[in-house]
């Protein structure tokens, strides 16, 4: 199942306590302070990972949670600092801070990460010489939203059966359900080309309806996949399907990229026309 967004909460740990202890021999009977600083709490970075391709994973795995800090000990020993949580995420995820809406970083590159949530700082021990200790920071907790845009250098656009899972399939290591109904496809695919010494992703959406750009047929949720894309592959469905006209269908699909967005409105086309072989 494809997933392109999904809200999670992080909590990094807390700081551990330092430490209120003395050193005390026949010679030092009020006693030396020695005590040591607690440990940092753990961290919440998220970072990309190649292997993944969907937030699926987030549909049941919504809480994260890092360990707190060690606690201080005698003769200045500082308490150990907690492992950063690392939370994988597709390259092409957008971290967002729910609370304000803030974009936290845009993670569009191999092994790119964000720290998220910051864990607490650990409480001074008595080595400090202060007649407490002072006490550990508490770590951030946010509610965290991913939202997914794939990264492919050509996305293929055009109206449902025109034939794009066909192209995919032809030109890359991609297998799309291919049939002859409309919405075979579902969820975005995408597919490697490999061509000589060079290779490129393409990313093909499901298929386009008018009122796509508002949200008709989930195509403001397709769209979205390919505003990083270069270039543009409008397949034409010049057999007619369903009575439609091939220049109608053209003109329809880029009336709703510009809506949906005049960025990808202006990227590059290739007008691949299909079905020519069949009488319309």
């Amino acid at each position: 199942m494809f997933i392109d967004s999904a809200k999670i909460n992080v909590a990094a740990g807390n700081g551990g306590k330092g430490c209120n202890s003395f050193y005390r021999d026949r010679y030092q009977r009020k006693g030396i302070p020695d005590g040591g600083d607690g440990g940092n709490g753990a961290d919440i970075i998220i970072k990309t990972d190649r292997n993944l391709f969907t937030l699926l994973d987030f549909q049941h795995h919504r809480h994260f949670r890092g360990e707190n800090g060690g606690m201080g000990g005698s003769k200045h020993k500082r308490g150990k600092d907690a492992s950063s949580v690392v939370v994988r995420v597709p390259i092409g995820t957008i971290v967002k801070d729910l609370a304000s809406g803030c974009i936290l970083r845009d993670l569009d590159k191999e092994d790119e990460q964000v720290i998220v949530a910051k864990g607490g700082k650990g409480g001074l021990g008595s080595r400090h010489r202060m007649e407490e200790p002072t006490q550990p920071q508490a770590g951030e907790v946010k509610d965290i939203f991913l939202d997914l845009k794939l990264l492919a250098e050509v996305g293929v656009v055009g109206f449902p059966n025109a034939g794009k899972s066909t192209l995919i399939s032809a030109i890359s290591n991609a297998h799309p359900k291919v049939a002859a109904y409309p919405f075979t496809t579902k969820s975005p695919v995408l597919g490697m080309v490999h061509k000589a010494d060079k290779k490129f992703v393409v990313a093909d959406i499901p298929g386009l309806i008018e009122g796509a750009s508002e949200g008709r047929g989930l195509g403001d949720k397709f769209l979205k996949h390919i505003e990083r894309t270069r270039i543009l592959i409008h397949i034409i469905d010049m057999a007619g399907f369903e009575g439609r006209d091939p220049l109608e269908d053209y003109k329809k699909i880029n009336l709703e990229l510009k809506a949906y967005s005049p960025e990808i409105y202006k990227k590059p086309q290739i007008v691949a026309a299909n079905k020519m072989d069949l009488e319309g």
